[in-house]
């Protein structure tokens, strides 16, 4: 039975979570370790009227580093779980007909996480299939790779020899040649191929980390993008690299990977590089500050657990949706009388999210 008064209370509770204590600065060294696991609730709330809704699902499994759990939600409305064939991306779909008033629906679901750490020369027994390597290599909408992709990438890894040095020439070269741009409306675009057509490296994760998935693509290694968002506080005193609250309404964060035969899928990271440069200490810091190296050698290979991904799809056509396909799903998304919602204006959109350490 559904009850209504926990379905309607009010948004604004999110934003009434208890501060968390940061750890104190250690060095930035992540390692497999304990599990966690985390509780990530998300609240929708929309004005009166026919309404659908999207919410993205914790969709990834890889038993060395992240589980997904349980998913529960509180409803008046028609939910079902939706699953994108091509990428196996998972999604609440709920559709509210016209005339329900106040549409809401509160998803909560569970992820043990820990943090990794892949030594992408090792040896092992990884492997993709024919399938799975054609995925990863093919051209998205947003993340073409020939004509200006396909030329920049082959000046990068010119001279370089074998997958883990080239992925280490393209991750260094989009360390040293983008910016985040502040000004860059929730996570960015990931339209790659206009980036280096301007020539203005600039953007947030999904734009500097797309760059790095474009390039290894077109560079012959396979790579993905991973959506997800960061859950909880960064252990080694990274201020920019987690929440500081348990609302994690904002804190979507793209992450990379790429794969080598035997080593498997590694992490990799040059968008929080470029981050740690411009929100460490005031006025940020350079390249070079210990601080910047550390968290660059660490990001390519490491990746800290305080984050979960939802999926890794791109160029998706929402169930019974009136607007445009997504170029990528790491938000709720939502239509309201067929139009869709700005999902980077989570208080026009009416949405919060919260995590919570559910750990024994």
């Amino acid at each position: 039975m559904i009850d209504r008064r926990r379905l309607l209370a009010s948004t604004a509770a999110f934003a009434g979570a208890a501060g968390l204590a940061r750890p104190a600065a250690a060095a930035f060294l992540p390692r497999p370790a304990a599990w966690r696991e985390v509780e990530v609730t998300t609240r929708v709330v929309l004005a009166s009227g026919a309404a659908q809704v999207w919410v993205p699902l914790p969709s990834v499994e890889a038993p060395e580093w992240v589980r997904p759990g349980s998913d529960s939600w509180v409803t008046d409305g028609r939910a079902t779980i939706r699953t994108e064939p091509r990428y196996g991306a998972r999604m609440l779909h709920v559709v509210f007909p016209a005339g329900t008033q106040e549409p809401a629906v509160t998803v909560t679901s569970r992820v043990a996480t820990r943090d990794r750490a892949v030594d992408p020369g090792a040896g092992g027994s990884a492997v993709l299939t024919a399938d799975e390597r054609r995925l990863w290599l093919a051209p998205t909408d947003l993340i073409p790779t020939d004509g200006i992709v396909k030329a920049t990438a082959d000046r990068i890894v010119a001279g370089r020899e074998g997958p883990v040095a080239r992925a280490r020439a393209v991750y260094d070269w989009v360390v040293e040649n983008t910016v985040r741009d502040a000004a860059t409306r929730g996570c960015g675009t990931g339209d790659v191929g206009s980036m280096l057509r301007t020539g203005f490296l600039g953007g947030k994760c999904a734009d500097l980390n797309a760059l790095f998935v474009g390039l290894l693509r077109a560079a012959g290694i396979p790579a993905r993008d991973v959506y997800g968002i960061r859950v909880g506080p960064s252990r080694f005193g990274y201020a920019s690299l987690g929440p500081a609250t348990e609302t994690i309404t904002k804190a979507q964060h793209c992450r990379a990977e790429f794969f080598v035969d035997g080593a498997g899928w590694v992490p990799a990271d040059p968008a929080d590089v470029r981050k740690v440069v411009l929100e460490e200490g005031p006025g940020g810091l350079p390249l070079d500050h210990p601080k910047v190296a550390a968290a660059r050698a660490a990001l390519f290979g490491g990746a800290e657990g305080n984050w979960i991904p939802y999926n890794t799809a791109h160029d998706l056509r929402l169930d019974g949706a009136a607007g445009p396909p997504l170029g990528f799903l790491m938000y709720p998304e939502a239509e309201l009388a067929g139009t869709r919602l700005d999902c980077l204006d989570p208080d026009g959109f009416r949405y919060g999210i919260r995590a919570r350490d559910v750990t024994a």
